[in-house]
């Protein structure tokens, strides 16, 4: 090779490089995803543990988060593209508020998965019993955020007292050391206990009004959808086979196991006893002229949403 050829393979041997690594950025997405190892927040990632999301040509690069409020914070920032797990009211809230996010999925219908419990010895017997007592969410603008607000709005709490408490593990830790009365949960966590007789469970979402409704979304940052739109529909496709194949076979079972780090029994009795299928399918808000009044009385939103911007908030990408 002569001297004059030299640079020249250098710098094509570089742009080579360059050009790939542009490549691969394009071809990866940013996810910020609330409260890991629970069945339905796993979906990204046991897709992409399968070569589902490969298959669409999307590579995931996956943050989670205590809950969703910080996860929408992300979205909302630009610094991520996509958030899954996003209470409903939290993202009807941004949104109002000027926020640059569209709503991409439904992320879960219906709040029976999450669960309020107490101390095995402790006085509390009913949703009533919570009035006076400190009540945990996760984070403002969260799916149990709207539900415990729903708790007191509905069950009429006027002395309760919401206590924001992250994710299920440090939330099960102020409970049982006594810094707050009634914890929340979703499975996997909590089970173990609630097995074990050292908590009761005493209430779910599905004791609100969000029974049969969307309660969480799958949303996008508004640049991200204009300018990969592809990209995000080629994850929304990957997110979809995902979903089949997490019901249909049962090596799905073994890797959310895997990744969740427990046994593939304990897999299935999540599966099964808290997750049908018909509430992880993507492709419909359900309720959301039930949700809308109620996201005005609980403070969440200062007006209804108008027809118009409903269809500009809600772009789920159609399935093909």
């Amino acid at each position: 090779m002569t001297r004059l050829a030299r640079p020249l393979a250098f710098a094509l041997t570089m742009a080579a490089m360059a050009a790939g690594s542009a490549a691969l950025a394009d071809d990866t997405l940013k996810l910020t995803v609330g409260q890991r190892g629970l069945w339905d927040t796993s979906i990204s990632d046991v897709g992409q543990r399968a070569g589902i999301f490969k298959k669409h040509g999307r590579a995931l690069e996956i943050l989670y988060t205590q809950g969703s409020g910080e996860t929408q914070q992300a979205v909302f920032s630009g610094s991520v593209d996509i958030g899954v797990s996003v209470g409903v009211m939290g993202g009807l809230a941004g949104y109002a508020k000027g926020a640059p996010l569209r709503i991409i999925g439904n992320e879960i219908t219906g709040a029976g998965d999450l669960y309020w419990y107490v101390k095995s010895d402790s006085p509390i017997k009913t949703i009533k019993d919570f009035d006076g007592k400190t009540i945990a969410f996760s984070t403002v603008g969260s799916s149990t955020h709207g539900v415990v607000t729903a708790f007191v709005e509905q069950y009429g709490l006027k002395a309760a007292k919401p206590t924001q408490t992250g994710g299920p593990a440090p939330t099960l830790t102020a409970v049982m050391s006594g810094q707050v009365d009634v914890g929340w949960a979703a499975p996997p966590f909590g089970l173990d206990q609630l097995d074990r007789n050292e908590i009761r469970q005493i209430a779910t979402g599905n004791d609100t009004i969000f029974k049969g409704q969307t309660v969480r979304l799958v949303i996008a940052n508004l640049q991200a959808l204009q300018t990969r739109k592809d990209a995000i529909v080629r994850y929304m496709r990957g997110y979809r086979e995902t979903v089949d194949w997490m019901y249909s076979d049962p090596a799905a079972l073994k890797t959310y196991a895997e990744f969740a780090g427990i046994t593939e029994a304990k897999a299935k009795r999540i599966r099964d006893d808290y997750f049908p299928k018909s509430v992880l399918v993507p492709d419909k808000i359900v309720g959301i002229d039930l949700i809308m009044p109620e996201a005005v009385k609980l403070k969440f939103i200062p007006a209804p949403l108008t027809m118009e911007q409903l269809a500009e908030l809600i772009q789920i990408p159609p399935r093909n």
